[in-house]
């Protein structure tokens, strides 16, 4: 490969690689918590990528101490990030991933796609009841009709 060549191909990859990057600061902006800690916004861009928009539904700081923040996913599931004096902490399902290396970042990225993969969060429909899931609102009534038994004497 030639210097030319090379010149060329980052060339090409630079915009598709900014165009990431401005992705990930536009969605910022819908998260307020984003916006106010910056780091916060790095670790989801490398736990769900620039994309992390179409899988978050709202995040929550919980605790200021530790800073505790829950990322609500759009299927209705949530995981915690953590922030600890060396690094962040992911926990998801119970299970606590210290962000501080690739391997252990890359087994809390496998584990949020599981959660991810749970699917869509199931909503209760307008007539659905808590018992049983049977709508008995419009349930027409049954006419019977009785017979009458003729009496013996």
């Amino acid at each position: 490969m030639t210097r030319e060549d090379l010149i060329q191909k980052i060339k090409l990859l630079a915009p598709q690689a900014l165009s990431s990057v401005k992705k990930a600061e536009e969605t910022a902006i819908e998260y307020d918590e984003l916006t106010k800690f910056p780091e916060l916004k790095a670790v989801i861009v490398d736990l769900l990528t620039a994309d992390y928009g179409k899988f978050i539904d709202s995040i929550d700081w919980v605790a200021p101490k530790p800073t505790t923040f829950r990322v609500n996913l759009l299927n209705g599931q949530s995981f915690y990030l953590i922030w600890n004096k060396r690094s962040w902490i992911a926990e998801v399902e119970g299970k606590k991933y210290y962000l501080l290396n690739l391997p252990v970042e890359e087994m809390a990225t496998k584990a949020i796609a599981r959660i991810l993969r749970y699917g869509a969060k199931i909503e209760k429909e307008e007539g659905d009841s808590e018992a049983g899931g049977v709508d008995t609102t419009g349930a027409e009534e049954i006419e019977t009709e009785t017979e009458e038994i003729p009496a013996e004497a």
